[in-house]
């Protein structure tokens, strides 16, 4: 289904809401540039560092699309995990599971406070941007002291740049690839007001500080088109 969600006037914030869940594989596809291969590339990883009778967590994982994929490739035994606070999302991710027959388990959770057990891998999928600031750090510990050693943390944000015309090119660069994806100046305009303050992106320097004061040794990009980044932690 082609996502029309801010084709009309829209009066509240931000929500993963039924309506944005019903588009919303639409919605990443021509809403985050090179999607498709910033998934690639986290799916390589994640096979490369899940061992026999492992752990994935998914934080975020809105309709399963990413384990769904993780499970059709996978050459172990392994649990899926999939993490998810929108009832909307995880009723889309479910339907995809069983259409699919996969073993993946998705759980209606708040990432915050979950009960994690001990993963080889993590991912976050433009997950912490909508985590508040102030406990955005506490939860990139709690996914480090949850992960094995040499285990591996996985996500994707969109970015800015703290210079301010870099950071303005960048939007409008940004904004010209959604209008060549068919969305109008209008839907951009509404949707960018309906993410104020419901998502907070911190710098590409910022992210990679938050990853090594939580406690991981290494954190770096990955794949990086205009203000979207893909990073990996290494514990």
């Amino acid at each position: 289904m082609n996502d029309k969600v801010f084709a009309k006037p829209i009066k509240k914030q931000f929500e993963f809401d039924e309506e944005v869940a019903a588009v919303f594989d639409d919605m990443l596809a021509r809403s985050v540039p090179f999607y498709k291969e910033s998934q690639d590339i986290t799916e390589f990883f994640v096979h490369k560092n899940l061992s026999e009778n492992g752990t994935v967590y998914d934080l975020g994982c809105s309709t399963a699309t990413l384990l769904l994929n993780i499970h059709r490739k996978l050459k172990v035994n392994a649990s899926l995990i999939g993490l998810d606070n929108s009832d909307a999302m995880l009723a889309q991710a479910k339907r995809k599971c069983e259409a699919f027959g996969a073993k993946v388990e998705v759980q209606n959770a708040d990432i915050l406070e979950y009960d994690y057990k001990e993963a080889d891998v993590f991912v976050s999928n433009y997950t912490l941007q909508f985590i508040r600031p102030l406990v955005r750090e506490e939860l990139v510990k709690k996914i480090a002291n949850a992960l094995k050693e040499k285990g591996v943390f996985i996500f994707s944000e969109k970015v800015i740049s703290h210079e301010p015309k870099l950071n303005k090119d960048l939007i409008e660069c940004y904004y010209d690839f959604k209008k060549e994806q068919g969305y109008s100046e209008y839907e951009i305009v509404q949707k960018r007001e309906a993410l104020e303050n419901v998502l907070v992106p911190y710098s590409e320097e910022e992210n990679i500080k938050m990853a090594k004061n939580a406690g991981f040794s290494h954190c770096e990009v990955v794949f990086r088109w205009a203000n979207f980044a893909t990073f990996i932690a290494l514990k």
